[in-house]
Protein backbone atom coordinates (compact mmCIF):
# COMPACT_ATOMS: atom_id res chain seq x y z
CA UNK A 1 0.00 0.00 0.00
CA UNK A 2 1.54 3.33 -1.07
CA UNK A 3 1.52 6.32 1.23
CA UNK A 4 -0.12 9.59 0.06
CA UNK A 5 2.33 12.05 -1.36
CA UNK A 6 2.72 15.53 0.10
CA UNK A 7 1.17 18.34 -1.97
CA UNK A 8 3.67 20.34 -4.02
CA UNK A 9 4.84 23.64 -2.49
CA UNK A 10 2.65 26.63 -3.27
CA UNK A 11 4.58 28.72 -5.85
CA UNK A 12 2.63 31.85 -4.80
CA UNK A 13 3.55 31.70 -1.12
CA UNK A 14 6.74 33.76 -1.46
CA UNK A 15 5.01 36.48 -3.48
CA UNK A 16 2.06 36.69 -1.08
CA UNK A 17 4.47 37.38 1.76
CA UNK A 18 5.54 40.63 0.06
CA UNK A 19 2.16 42.19 -0.78
CA UNK A 20 -1.31 42.63 0.71
CA UNK A 21 -2.75 42.23 -2.82
CA UNK A 22 -5.01 39.25 -3.33
CA UNK A 23 -2.89 37.01 -5.54
CA UNK A 24 -2.68 33.24 -5.87
CA UNK A 25 -5.85 32.65 -3.87
CA UNK A 26 -6.39 29.15 -5.13
CA UNK A 27 -9.75 27.63 -5.83
CA UNK A 28 -12.26 25.15 -4.52
CA UNK A 29 -14.08 23.61 -7.44
CA UNK A 30 -15.27 26.51 -9.57
CA UNK A 31 -15.04 29.03 -6.74
CA UNK A 32 -12.55 30.45 -4.25
CA UNK A 33 -11.67 28.68 -1.00
CA UNK A 34 -14.07 29.52 1.81
CA UNK A 35 -11.36 31.27 3.85
CA UNK A 36 -10.61 33.66 0.97
CA UNK A 37 -14.29 34.44 0.41
CA UNK A 38 -14.69 35.29 4.10
CA UNK A 39 -11.50 37.40 4.11
CA UNK A 40 -12.76 39.38 1.10
CA UNK A 41 -16.14 39.98 2.78
CA UNK A 42 -14.39 41.19 5.95
CA UNK A 43 -12.16 43.58 4.00
CA UNK A 44 -15.16 44.92 2.10
CA UNK A 45 -16.99 45.51 5.38
CA UNK A 46 -13.97 47.40 6.77
CA UNK A 47 -13.90 49.62 3.69
CA UNK A 48 -17.62 50.39 4.02
CA UNK A 49 -17.21 51.15 7.72
CA UNK A 50 -14.34 53.54 6.93
CA UNK A 51 -16.58 55.50 4.55
CA UNK A 52 -19.57 55.73 6.90
CA UNK A 53 -17.96 56.07 10.35
CA UNK A 54 -18.19 59.76 11.39
CA UNK A 55 -15.18 61.81 12.42
CA UNK A 56 -15.04 62.55 16.14
CA UNK A 57 -14.12 66.22 15.72
CA UNK A 58 -14.18 66.98 19.45
CA UNK A 59 -11.74 64.19 20.29
CA UNK A 60 -9.48 65.09 17.37
CA UNK A 61 -9.43 68.78 18.34
CA UNK A 62 -8.64 67.83 21.94
CA UNK A 63 -5.74 65.62 20.82
CA UNK A 64 -4.36 68.40 18.64
CA UNK A 65 -4.73 71.01 21.37
CA UNK A 66 -2.80 68.73 23.73
CA UNK A 67 0.09 68.97 21.28
CA UNK A 68 -0.03 72.76 21.21
CA UNK A 69 -2.18 73.36 18.14
CA UNK A 70 -4.99 75.88 18.03
CA UNK A 71 -8.02 74.35 16.31
CA UNK A 72 -11.26 75.41 14.70
CA UNK A 73 -14.02 72.99 13.67
CA UNK A 74 -15.57 73.52 10.24
CA UNK A 75 -18.17 71.79 8.07
CA UNK A 76 -19.01 71.62 4.40
CA UNK A 77 -22.39 72.33 2.84
CA UNK A 78 -23.18 68.60 2.83
CA UNK A 79 -25.50 68.29 5.82
CA UNK A 80 -24.99 64.55 6.35
CA UNK A 81 -23.01 61.59 5.06
CA UNK A 82 -25.61 60.48 2.56
CA UNK A 83 -25.67 63.95 0.99
CA UNK A 84 -21.88 64.08 1.03
CA UNK A 85 -21.60 60.84 -0.95
CA UNK A 86 -24.24 61.84 -3.49
CA UNK A 87 -23.24 65.51 -3.89
CA UNK A 88 -19.45 65.94 -4.14
CA UNK A 89 -19.97 69.60 -5.07
CA UNK A 90 -21.42 70.38 -1.62
CA UNK A 91 -18.39 68.86 0.05
CA UNK A 92 -16.15 71.34 -1.75
CA UNK A 93 -17.65 74.46 -0.13
CA UNK A 94 -17.95 75.62 3.46
CA UNK A 95 -21.34 76.03 5.05
CA UNK A 96 -22.38 79.54 6.06
CA UNK A 97 -21.54 79.14 9.76
CA UNK A 98 -18.03 77.86 8.99
CA UNK A 99 -17.29 80.68 6.55
CA UNK A 100 -18.38 83.20 9.18
CA UNK A 101 -16.21 81.49 11.82
CA UNK A 102 -13.17 81.77 9.58
CA UNK A 103 -13.82 85.43 8.85
CA UNK A 104 -14.22 86.05 12.57
CA UNK A 105 -10.84 84.39 13.20
CA UNK A 106 -9.22 86.57 10.56
CA UNK A 107 -10.71 89.71 12.11
CA UNK A 108 -9.92 88.77 15.72
CA UNK A 109 -7.21 90.74 17.53
CA UNK A 110 -4.04 88.90 18.52
CA UNK A 111 -2.86 88.38 22.07
CA UNK A 112 0.24 90.47 21.38
CA UNK A 113 -1.67 93.54 20.21
CA UNK A 114 -5.32 94.15 20.93
CA UNK A 115 -5.80 96.12 17.72
CA UNK A 116 -3.84 93.80 15.41
CA UNK A 117 -5.31 91.00 13.32
CA UNK A 118 -3.54 87.64 12.86
CA UNK A 119 -0.93 87.84 10.11
CA UNK A 120 -1.84 85.81 7.03
CA UNK A 121 -0.19 82.39 7.44
CA UNK A 122 2.39 80.99 5.06
CA UNK A 123 0.55 77.68 5.26
CA UNK A 124 -3.05 76.97 6.19
CA UNK A 125 -3.67 73.49 7.61
CA UNK A 126 -6.88 71.52 7.12
CA UNK A 127 -7.51 68.06 8.60
CA UNK A 128 -10.67 66.47 7.23
CA UNK A 129 -12.62 63.24 7.18
CA UNK A 130 -12.82 62.78 3.41
CA UNK A 131 -13.78 59.23 2.53
CA UNK A 132 -12.16 57.68 5.60
CA UNK A 133 -12.56 59.44 8.93
CA UNK A 134 -10.55 56.57 10.41
CA UNK A 135 -7.47 57.77 8.52
CA UNK A 136 -7.76 61.35 9.78
CA UNK A 137 -8.55 60.22 13.33
CA UNK A 138 -5.67 57.72 13.48
CA UNK A 139 -2.84 59.44 11.59
CA UNK A 140 -3.67 63.15 11.22
CA UNK A 141 -2.12 64.37 14.47
CA UNK A 142 1.06 62.35 13.92
CA UNK A 143 1.58 63.72 10.40
CA UNK A 144 1.04 67.30 11.57
CA UNK A 145 3.45 66.79 14.47
CA UNK A 146 6.15 65.50 12.12
CA UNK A 147 5.46 68.26 9.60
CA UNK A 148 5.83 71.00 12.22
CA UNK A 149 9.15 69.46 13.21
CA UNK A 150 10.30 69.12 9.59
CA UNK A 151 9.50 72.78 8.86
CA UNK A 152 11.56 73.79 11.86
CA UNK A 153 9.60 76.94 12.70
CA UNK A 154 10.61 78.65 9.46
CA UNK A 155 7.00 79.27 8.35
CA UNK A 156 3.91 80.70 9.98
CA UNK A 157 1.17 78.10 10.32
CA UNK A 158 -2.55 78.58 10.76
CA UNK A 159 -4.57 76.77 13.41
CA UNK A 160 -5.59 73.29 12.35
CA UNK A 161 -9.02 73.58 10.74
CA UNK A 162 -10.81 70.27 11.40
CA UNK A 163 -13.45 69.82 8.70
CA UNK A 164 -16.27 67.32 8.31
CA UNK A 165 -18.03 66.06 5.17
CA UNK A 166 -15.11 67.57 3.28
CA UNK A 167 -13.66 67.10 -0.18
CA UNK A 168 -10.17 68.16 -1.22
CA UNK A 169 -11.30 71.45 -2.75
CA UNK A 170 -12.84 72.63 0.53
CA UNK A 171 -9.30 73.66 1.49
CA UNK A 172 -9.22 76.15 -1.38
CA UNK A 173 -11.97 78.21 0.23
CA UNK A 174 -10.37 77.89 3.68
CA UNK A 175 -7.01 79.06 2.38
CA UNK A 176 -8.55 81.95 0.47
CA UNK A 177 -10.57 83.20 3.44
CA UNK A 178 -7.52 83.28 5.75
CA UNK A 179 -5.32 84.78 2.99
CA UNK A 180 -2.78 81.94 3.22
CA UNK A 181 0.06 81.72 0.74
CA UNK A 182 -0.59 77.98 0.44
CA UNK A 183 -2.97 75.44 1.93
CA UNK A 184 -2.39 71.81 2.89
CA UNK A 185 -5.30 69.45 3.45
CA UNK A 186 -4.95 66.00 5.00
CA UNK A 187 -7.99 63.79 4.53
CA UNK A 188 -9.03 60.17 4.30
CA UNK A 189 -8.61 58.58 0.89
CA UNK A 190 -11.14 56.26 -0.74
CA UNK A 191 -10.66 52.96 1.14
CA UNK A 192 -9.20 49.99 -0.66
CA UNK A 193 -9.74 46.37 0.29
CA UNK A 194 -6.38 46.36 2.07
CA UNK A 195 -6.15 50.02 3.13
CA UNK A 196 -9.21 51.43 4.93
CA UNK A 197 -7.06 53.95 6.84
CA UNK A 198 -5.03 55.67 4.13
CA UNK A 199 -4.49 59.42 4.47
CA UNK A 200 -3.89 61.72 1.50
CA UNK A 201 -2.22 65.14 1.56
CA UNK A 202 -2.91 67.85 -1.05
CA UNK A 203 -0.92 71.08 -1.31
CA UNK A 204 -2.15 74.12 -3.28
CA UNK A 205 -0.32 77.41 -3.75
CA UNK A 206 -2.39 80.63 -3.81
CA UNK A 207 -5.63 78.85 -2.86
CA UNK A 208 -8.85 80.12 -4.41
CA UNK A 209 -12.26 78.62 -5.08
CA UNK A 210 -12.16 76.92 -8.47
CA UNK A 211 -8.60 75.60 -8.40
CA UNK A 212 -8.22 72.39 -10.42
CA UNK A 213 -6.56 69.15 -9.35
CA UNK A 214 -3.78 69.87 -11.85
CA UNK A 215 -2.80 72.79 -9.61
CA UNK A 216 -2.16 70.60 -6.56
CA UNK A 217 0.55 68.25 -5.38
CA UNK A 218 -0.48 65.02 -3.68
CA UNK A 219 1.26 62.67 -1.27
CA UNK A 220 -0.87 59.56 -0.77
CA UNK A 221 -1.01 56.24 1.09
CA UNK A 222 0.07 57.80 4.39
CA UNK A 223 -0.40 55.07 7.02
CA UNK A 224 1.76 52.70 9.07
CA UNK A 225 1.62 50.01 6.38
CA UNK A 226 2.35 52.52 3.61
CA UNK A 227 4.21 55.83 3.81
CA UNK A 228 4.85 56.55 7.49
CA UNK A 229 4.15 59.96 9.08
CA UNK A 230 7.82 60.99 9.32
CA UNK A 231 8.58 60.10 5.70
CA UNK A 232 5.37 61.78 4.51
CA UNK A 233 6.18 64.92 6.50
CA UNK A 234 9.64 65.05 4.96
CA UNK A 235 8.18 65.03 1.46
CA UNK A 236 5.50 67.54 2.37
CA UNK A 237 7.99 69.93 3.96
CA UNK A 238 10.08 69.84 0.79
CA UNK A 239 7.03 70.49 -1.37
CA UNK A 240 5.85 73.36 0.85
CA UNK A 241 9.23 75.08 0.75
CA UNK A 242 9.54 74.67 -3.00
CA UNK A 243 5.94 75.77 -3.61
CA UNK A 244 6.51 79.01 -1.70
CA UNK A 245 9.89 79.59 -3.33
CA UNK A 246 8.71 78.92 -6.88
CA UNK A 247 5.20 80.30 -6.29
CA UNK A 248 3.41 77.31 -7.80
CA UNK A 249 2.10 73.82 -7.19
CA UNK A 250 0.70 71.07 -9.39
CA UNK A 251 2.05 69.57 -12.57
CA UNK A 252 4.79 72.22 -12.75
CA UNK A 253 6.22 71.17 -9.36
CA UNK A 254 7.77 67.70 -9.38
CA UNK A 255 8.50 65.86 -6.15
CA UNK A 256 12.29 65.76 -6.18
CA UNK A 257 12.55 65.41 -2.41
CA UNK A 258 14.68 62.27 -2.83
CA UNK A 259 17.05 63.93 -5.31
CA UNK A 260 20.41 64.93 -3.76
CA UNK A 261 21.09 68.64 -3.73
CA UNK A 262 23.95 70.05 -5.82
CA UNK A 263 26.05 70.26 -2.68
CA UNK A 264 25.68 66.51 -2.24
CA UNK A 265 23.23 66.74 0.65
CA UNK A 266 20.54 64.08 0.44
CA UNK A 267 16.80 64.66 0.44
CA UNK A 268 14.60 64.02 3.50
CA UNK A 269 13.84 60.39 2.63
CA UNK A 270 17.37 59.36 1.74
CA UNK A 271 19.02 56.57 3.75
Amino acid sequence: MSLPTAPPPDPWATLRAHTPARIGLGRSGHSLPTAEVLAFAAAHAQARDAVHTPLDSAALCAALQAEGWATLALASRAADRATYLRRPDLGRRLDTASAKALLAWVAAPTAAAADARPAPPDLALVLADGLSAQAAQSHGAAVLRELRSALGGALTLSPVFVATQARVALADEVGALVHARAVLVLLGERPGLSSPDSLGAYLTFAPAVGRSDAERNCVSNIRPAGLGPAAAAGRLAWLVREALRRRLTGVALKDDSNTPALSGAAGPDAD
